[in-house]
């Protein structure tokens, strides 16, 4: 069974930074495409950004140019780099991953349970 536990949440003063990390673990597995949601409070999850197998990166209007994505596949994980934060970023922080397993299991979507990131103003 695969898993996804991220981490790298906390309390951080606007403009500064964060890193989050997801990390995969299981076996007989690999990352087809990965990405980053987030849900504040009250709100509906939304999307983040994405890592596709071709090497593609996208990222929503919201976070496009101060935050970063990458993954390291050797490693099984997936990194979001975040930058500038602003108050309005604050939320639960979800990895997910289109896995692809050994054997003849169908692919499946996977998701982390969450990690915190509060930007205070």
């Amino acid at each position: 069974q695969v898993q996804l536990v991220e981490s790298g949440g906390g309390l951080v003063q606007s403009g500064g930074s964060l890193t989050l990390t997801c990390a995969a673990s299981g076996s007989g597995f690999s990352i087809i495409n990965a990405g980053w949601y987030r849900q504040a409070q009250g709100k509906e999850r939304e999307f983040v950004a994405t890592s596709m197998s071709d090497g593609s990166t996208n990222y929503a209007s919201a976070v496009k140019g101060r935050f970063t994505m990458y993954r390291d596949n050797g490693k099984n994980t997936v990194v979001l780099r975040m930058n500038s934060l602003k108050p309005e970023d604050t939320a639960v922080y979800y990895c997910n991953a289109f896995v692809g397993l050994d054997g003849a299991e169908a692919p499946k979507w996977v998701w982390g349970q969450g990690t915190q990131v509060t930007v205070r103003d």
